[in-house]
């Protein structure tokens, strides 16, 4: 019999001549040979051991990734699940900071940060790994001390940009706050704690520039009024971003970001529309025109709108206004006129506290229409109201007398 260990052989396979006599081996006898090839498979024999007790490693704060590589040995067959290692960290990372995998190639252990140390929390970590093979030792043959490991890891400080509390930052005001209003003071802290560095605060992005900081205090004012009808205002609120700046060297930077939701207060008039009516001179239907408003205020400082004319002295009345509802009114002239062009006096007011009106003129183009053709070029003079002609005529007259 033959005990063969597979460790002490080049190559994984045993070649054995075996020769066969007759005639009970007599020299007169007959002889044959034979190869005999014997593949020997692999056992779990032998545990992987660290090539060393204690490794170093070392990284800076907030980086995340690779920092060392442990290696072992292993006599088992390479690429084999008796060779192949797996690690795992036994102790010493309770935060999940750490991992651990196995380089294919090499059968390193590759420890890696995956979430950022922060040197003013611990400036030292000590981890322990096991290493074990992915098949199974066999009986009798146990992992021993060599298959743990320590590693020793020091994290290095970094100068940290500060911190702004909360971020980002809320405050409502109303839009017409005067300028100089103070909106909010921000609080801005250094992580790094042990190296006693100043911050100094700067506007970063204010759009529409209504802001302005106290570079030592933090408190952030008003430069101009604030209005939440600007188009830098999006759903009531004004987003700025603002810089803490630490004295480091290099200074790290903080950004700070400001929600200011603004409070509608009535300073918009309501518009008018359209500005512009046509009509022929000889109508049947003398409603003129719908007319509608809008307000870009919000409620209620909006509709229901008010819409009046201004009135119409003497005892011939030319057109009239009339609500539909809120937010519309319809224009109708009492009686045909001659082609021209009138401007009809509209007044329209908002529900806002106080109220606010806009005057405007609708302009009323009276033309001519001859087979479905409209011709609107003015022929007569601009016409306001015939009543108003007669009056200013009549105090021409009246200044003109002795």
């Amino acid at each position: 019999p033959f005990l063969l260990f597979f460790q002490t052989m080049e190559t994984p396979k045993y070649e054995l001549v075996i020769e066969a006599k007759d005639m009970g081996g007599l020299d007169v006898g007959l002889t044959g040979t034979a190869t005999a090839t014997i593949l020997i498979d692999d056992k779990n024999d032998h545990p992987p051991e660290f090539t060393k007790k204690e490794f170093q490693a070392t990284v800076k704060e907030g980086v995340t990734g690779v920092i060392v590589n442990l290696t072992v040995g292993d006599r088992d067959d390479p690429a084999t699940g008796a060779w192949r290692a797996v690690y795992t960290i036994i102790n010493g990372n309770p935060g999940q900071s750490f991992e651990i995998h196995t380089n294919p190639q090499t059968n390193e252990g590759m420890l890696s940060v995956v979430k950022p140390l922060d040197y003013e929390i611990s400036a030292f970590h000590t981890l322990l790994i096991k290493v074990e093979n992915e098949d199974p030792l066999i009986p009798d043959i146990a992992y021993g001390p060599s298959s743990t490991a320590t590693v020793q890891i020091t994290v290095e400080d970094v100068n940290e940009g500060p911190v702004f509390h909360p971020n980002p930052m809320t405050v409502t005001k109303q839009e017409n706050i005067p300028i100089g209003s103070i909106v909010l003071t921000v609080n801005a802290t250094d992580p790094d704690t042990l190296q006693h560095q100043t911050i100094r605060y700067s506007v970063y992005k204010d759009p529409a520039g209504w802001l302005e900081i106290n570079p030592t205090n933090g408190t952030i004012s008003t430069t101009a009024i604030l209005d939440r009808e600007s188009p830098y205002v999006q759903n009531n609120i004004y987003t700025a971003l603002f810089l803490a700046i630490d004295s480091g060297n290099p200074p790290a930077t903080g950004t700070g970001t400001l929600h200011i939701t603004l409070e509608d207060v009535n300073d918009n008039v309501p518009s008018l529309y359209p500005t512009l009516a046509k009509v022929c001179d000889d109508a049947k239907d003398l409603r003129v025109v719908v007319l509608g408003a809008s307000d870009k205020d919000l409620h209620p400082n909006t509709d229901p709108f008010k819409f009046e004319l201004s009135k119409q002295s003497g005892p011939e009345k030319l057109w009239r206004i009339t609500k539909l509802n809120n937010t519309h009114a319809q224009v109708i002239l009492l009686q045909n006129l001659k082609k021209a062009n009138y401007n009809i006096p509209v007044s329209v007011t908002d529900s806002g506290k106080p109220p606010l009106t806009n005057n405007t003129e609708l302009k009323l183009q009276v033309c001519s229409c001859k087979k479905s053709k409209m011709d609107c070029s003015a022929t007569d003079a601009l016409h306001i109201s015939m009543t108003l002609i007669l009056l200013s005529l009549f105090s021409l007259f009246c200044k003109s007398l002795p």
